[in-house]
Formats: C-alpha cells, sequence, structure tokens
C-alpha cells in the first residue's frame, strides 16, 4: 500500500524580511491554542501513561502494540487535547481531532496489518471525533486515518497532518500496489 500522489499541506509561508515561518497556518495554530496547545507544550508523563497502558495491552487474539519514540513525542506535545476548527474545510469538512491513543486501544491487529502493509510500525495517535476514525502514527513520523471507508494518508509528519485534517484538505486514499 502506498499513499497516491498528492499534494501536501504546505508550511505557511516565510514573513516579511525573512523572518522565521510560522510553525502552524494561521487558523490551525488558533485551533491548537484554543484547544490548550502552546509551544513547548510538553507532556511526557502522560504520554508514558499512555506508551505503558499501550504495550501492557494485549487483544483476545493475541495482538499488541509497538510503540516507539515518534509517537511517545506526538503524545508529549499533542496528547489530550481536543482540536475543533474553526471555519469550512478547503476540499471537505475539517475535522474535530481528539489526540488520545487509548482510542486505538482495541485496534492493534488493524494497526499491526497497516503496519505490515507499509513496512512500518503504527501506534494509535487519537480520533476524529465526527467519524470515530482512528488517527495513527508510524514510526516516521507519517500520520493516517482509518475509518470505515479506508485507510488514508493525512501527513509526513504530525504538523502536517493536523493542518491538513483541521483545514479540511482531502486525504489521500492508501492503494495496493
Amino acid at each position: 500500500m502506498h499513499p497516491d500522489n498528492a499534494a501536501t499541506p504546505k508550511p505557511a509561508a516565510r514573513h516579511e524580511h525573512g523572518a522565521t515561518p510560522a510553525r502552524f497556518p494561521v487558523l490551525v495554530d488558533a485551533a491548537l491554542r484554543a484547544a490548550g496547545w502552546q509551544p513547548g507544550r510538553w507532556d511526557i508523563k502522560q504520554a508514558e501513561i499512555w506508551a505503558d497502558a499501550l504495550r501492557e495491552h494485549t487483544s483476545p487474539a493475541g495482538h499488541r502494540h509497538t510503540v516507539f519514540p515518534a509517537a511517545v513525542e506526538a503524545w508529549a506535545e499533542f496528547g489530550g487535547l481536543t482540536i475543533t476548527p474553526s471555519g469550512p474545510g478547503r476540499q471537505i469538512a475539517p475535522a474535530t481531532l481528539h489526540l488520545d491513543p487509548l482510542h486505538g486501544l482495541h485496534h492493534a491487529r488493524t494497526l499491526g496489518d497497516l503496519g505490515r502493509a507499509l513496512g512500518t510500525e503504527i501506534c494509535p495517535l487519537g480520533e476524529e471525533t465526527d467519524t470515530a476514525a482512528v488517527l495513527a502514527i508510524d514510526s516516521e513520523g507519517r500520520v493516517y486515518t482509518l475509518d470505515h471507508t479506508g485507510d488514508w494518508y493525512a501527513g509526513p509528519d504530525i504538523d502536517h497532518a493536523l493542518a491538513a485534517l483541521v483545514t479540511g484538505i482531502e486525504p489521500v486514499r492508501l492503494t495496493a500496489g
């Protein structure tokens, strides 16, 4: 499986006089801050609690989660936030996100299967609250969303994925091949 070729959201444009660009587009930054995020947010204690809960869980069929640094880092910075977009989406309806990996606790087999198909390891990240789609992150930091219609590539990293989902940029369907 691989993502079809499609544009991912571009980082915010450089400010006048060559200043460092903003990390997130304005609307995404505003939604993140309204949810309680700020630059430097880092709750490693909570991230480790989630990591332990996922590592300790075994499905009835014996499937287990794999936990890796990219997931723990994403949880430490964004975990626990409910991000509610404002305004219409650019291509599709923007997603309200709850970044709590325990939404994917009972998806160890599904995430493991997807990881094998993609040649990577995948761990839960949270949920799109309106659709109950599971958000997941791989060991390289790429973000996916899994719902009843299929598996989707949301972005090459957490920043791009949050920007795409919160602004309603359509994710790319994962296809075999």
